[in-house]
């Protein structure tokens, strides 16, 4: 049987979540097991995936960009003729989530340590076929981080944002972490893979523009949404070229002036890394 027919006959499944390194990860272990794999990073790309692939298994995030994964389960269900199967990951499985994932018969798996035996035990109860290529697999997934928390970059000269960045964002439950300039930027996504990059314009050893350059020319960081800011106005020249396409990825998601108030950055970090809506924006902005 050739590899289009194999993949034809293999169960499909659409994975959701705009963590690059997670996605990767559970892509790869899927693929590995035999199933037709298909990606999503946001809430509107699932769904316009699922209607054009019919997944027998959906395995989305809770925290998603544009629109959040139980709203796309809930508009799935509403529209979809064959309901696929529901696997829900979440880095925070409160009451409310497990009984909304309860009430859409989704299974509801922790990120975390425990994360690989939950959701490979769930895949051989909905297709026991796989069980003997789980077992092959044996634990190699162990090894790969399924982390609990966004992963935010900031890459910027500047030691006084970094101090106030730390001190504002910290507050998110996000992983931060930092590099101080375009060169070291790039070696720490490379190495960090995280799930959105905050860079200054202009900086020592490469500006946004050759960070950007960098990250998508590499596989492991193309994907990976940029936010570039900058102290002073950039001119129209300048923010198009930023925003160009790079090796057939997007340039920047934002370009934005700083402030000191950060709510236009804490905006875009929320659409970007799907955190939830109800923070304290006083506590946020104070």
């Amino acid at each position: 049987m050739d590899k289009s027919k194999r993949n034809r006959a293999a169960p499909k499944i659409l994975i959701v979540d705009d963590d690059p390194c997670v996605l990767r990860a559970i892509a790869d272990r899927c693929t590995r097991m035999g199933f037709n794999v298909e990606t999503a990073t946001n809430g509107l790309q699932a769904l316009i995936k699922a209607g054009r692939h019919q997944p027998d298994i959906l395995v989305i995030d809770v925290h998603l960009p544009e629109v959040d994964g139980l709203s796309v389960l809930a508009y799935l269900l509403d529209a979809a003729k064959k309901s696929p199967h529901l696997i829900v990951v979440t880095g925070h499985p409160g009451p409310e989530i497990v009984e909304m994932c309860k009430g859409f018969g989704a299974s509801c798996i922790p990120k975390g340590r425990n994360f690989w035996n939950e959701f490979e035990s769930r895949l051989t109860e909905l297709y026991p076929q796989k069980a003997v290529a789980t077992e092959r697999l044996g634990k190699r997934s162990a090894k790969v981080e399924v982390r609990k928390r966004p992963r935010i970059l900031l890459v910027e000269d500047d030691i006084n944002v970094k101090k106030l960045f730390f001190r504002r964002f910290g507050k998110l439950g996000a992983e931060l972490l930092y590099a101080a300039d375009g060169m070291r930027g790039f070696w720490m996504a490379r190495r960090e893979e995280p799930t959105v990059i905050v860079s200054d314009y202009c900086m020592p050893n490469g500006n946004a523009e050759y960070l950007l350059t960098r990250l998508r020319n590499a596989p492991e960081t193309r994907s990976i949404p940029v936010i570039v800011q900058s102290g002073r106005r950039l001119n129209d020249s300048i923010k198009q070229r930023l925003r160009r396409e790079i090796c057939g990825q997007p340039g920047a998601a934002r370009i934005l002036q700083k402030s000191f108030d950060g709510r236009e950055l804490f905006e875009s970090l929320q659409r970007l890394c799907g955190f939830a809506s109800d923070l304290d924006g006083e506590l946020l902005y104070s």
